[in-house]
């Protein structure tokens, strides 16, 4: 199997189900941010040392390219089969956030991203969390979007933030807090 079609030297993709578009439609933008936060887990993977932690982001990883698969199907089309989001995925990243946060100090500022590669890796797709959570709201407001994935990318941006507190705690690094300018 060739891995280059051709089929897109004009800037034209096409989406599940057929249907051609602009490589810029928010629709790929969209699933495109979300497979570069994709990316950005697995930069993150290979910084971790805790086999837990790896096994969890591997299971992240999945959801996404589940995420990934609905965002780029071409609206309408419900009998493409595709795997399921599940709100358990959701509950998932919320048990795990609230287990970190038992042994965190307590947050009394904002904290300044770095400290170790983890966490600075980890601050990175926080944030390319949050933008494919706008465009998927984004998205949302012109097509059809299960609000499921709107709620996961929410949540996965506030399990990356604690996670990377957790790795900061983890390794020893130093969490600096943010303290404005007079």
């Amino acid at each position: 199997m060739k891995i280059y079609t051709k089929t897109g030297d004009e800037g034209q993709t096409s989406l599940l189900g057929g249907s051609r578009v602009p490589k810029h439609h928010l629709r790929i933008e969209t699933y495109g941010t979300v497979d570069e936060l994709n990316s950005f887990l697995g930069l993150l993977r290979d910084h971790l040392n805790d086999e837990d932690q790896v096994k969890l982001i591997i299971r992240i990883q999945e959801q996404l390219f589940t995420i990934g698969s609905h965002l780029a199907t071409e609206p309408g089309k419900h009998d493409i089969k595709l795997p399921e989001v599940h709100e358990e995925e959701v509950d998932y990243l919320e048990t795990s956030i609230d287990l970190m946060n038992e042994v965190l100090p307590e947050m009394r500022n904002f904290v300044l991203p770095g400290g170790h590669q983890a966490v600075s890796t980890c601050h990175v797709a926080r944030c390319v969390c949050r933008r494919a959570e706008r465009l998927a709201v984004h998205l949302s407001e012109e097509a059809e979007v299960n609000p499921l994935i709107l709620k996961y990318l929410n949540r996965l941006s506030d399990f990356l933030f604690v996670l990377s507190r957790k790795i900061t705690f983890d390794t020893g690094a130093i969490e600096i807090p943010w303290k404005p300018s007079r």
